[in-house]
């Protein structure tokens, strides 16, 4: 087995800092709450970046999303590319990349590139759903790819990683994914290029198999299914089968959080995140509105119990509540790493947030 030195904070297993029981990660939509531009959310990722990386965060994530005014992650190998020259020493990653939005070759090629940009710094989430509405993924895959053959485009998206192929594949000596190991092969060069470690998320059991079956490192979204969570990881841990990558399990679990020194604030921002999913589910734009316009909006009953529903998904409150959820979490899931997402109206308070985590956790500040 490829044993990955965790104590490094490199592949997959993360390093744990401060009080923090597990290693601690942050996932970035690079929200763009009503009344800012992408460009200013943009320039506050970046400096959240610069801040995670600083502090000792294990893995900096964007997300995949299209045609949502509410954020601005369409395209996460264009954003880590530019974090990679942003940050020193943190690990940058897709959380995820939709497979079924693009072809495998494609894949590998972006995130082989970035591998080549910064080694040994960068991971590959996969998931299968669009990050979307129907109507955008049909503008996206031309209906050429679908999720129901995601197990195939996943070994598809392998063989190009590893430069391994069926012996009866088309692609056999023919195609190489570049930079990769079969530019490296036929180039002679004597060292063996290492793809990014590959991680699948989801926020059901049907990624939680794959990845158990794989040896796959898993990370699941409770910022969208919180109930589903002991379950996926359940199925994860019971088929888990050993690979080159992992000996044993490793699971990872994101929560949307926001964490504020007024209890009430926290909680004001958080709504803002669940009415934006409320619309997405009435088959509105995503779109984050201020604190103000959702304490102003007048809701129905169906309305104000689909809001609360998924304000109740959100761990807010002041920093040390939110981190006691989080170790709660932790111990009851045996989760191997924590991964927040910050959810919230402006800029500037989900870097607060970010901050405010950080240090409750009494995290380092590693440039000192």
């Amino acid at each position: 087995m490829n044993n990955i030195d965790s104590t490094k904070g490199n592949g997959v297993k993360g390093t744990r800092r401060g009080n923090a029981p597990v290693p601690l990660s942050i996932l970035d939509f690079v929200v763009t709450g009503k009344g800012y531009s992408a460009i200013e959310a943009l320039e506050a990722s970046l400096k959240l970046a610069r801040l995670v990386d600083r502090r000792g965060f294990t893995r900096y994530w964007v997300a995949e999303h299209h045609a949502m005014p509410g954020v601005a992650t369409s395209s996460p190998p264009i954003l880590l590319s530019r974090l990679i020259g942003e940050t020193r020493q943190i690990r940058l990653g897709s959380g995820g990349m939709m497979l079924p939005n693009f072809p495998p070759l494609v894949v590998a090629e972006q995130f082989g590139l970035l591998e080549a940009l910064a080694p040994g710094r960068i991971d590959l989430g996969l998931g299968r759903a669009p990050g979307t509405d129907g109507y955008t993924a049909t503008a996206l895959r031309r209906g050429n790819i679908s999720v129901e053959n995601f197990p195939e485009q996943l070994e598809e998206l392998f063989s190009f990683l590893d430069d391994d192929f069926p012996e009866d594949d088309p692609y056999i000596d023919k195609v190489y994914a570049v930079p990769g190991p079969g530019q490296d092969r036929e180039n002679g060069v004597s060292r063996s290029f290492q793809h990014p470690p590959v991680w699948l998320l989801g926020s059901s059991g049907y990624s939680a198999k794959l990845a158990g079956q794989r040896g796959l490192p898993f990370a699941f979204a409770a910022q969208l299914a919180p109930e589903n969570l002991m379950m996926a990881f359940e199925i994860y841990r019971k088929n888990f089968k050993p690979s080159h990558m992992l000996e044993k399990p490793y699971a990872m679990v994101c929560f949307g959080v926001f964490a504020a020194e007024d209890e009430n604030e926290a909680y004001r921002q958080s709504r803002s995140f669940a009415h934006s999913m409320m619309r997405m589910m009435y088959r509105k734009s995503y779109v984050l509105p201020s604190p103000e316009e959702v304490e102003d909006y007048q809701y129905d009953e169906l309305e104000l119990r689909t809001i609360n529903m998924w304000n109740n998904k959100v761990l807010y409150g002041t920093p040390e509540q939110v981190v006691e959820k989080l170790n709660h979490y932790q111990e009851t899931t045996q989760a191997d790493e924590l991964m927040i997402l910050n959810l919230g109206h402006s800029p500037s308070a989900i870097f607060r947030s970010a901050e405010l985590i950080a240090d409750a956790y009494e995290m380092p500040d590693l440039t000192t």
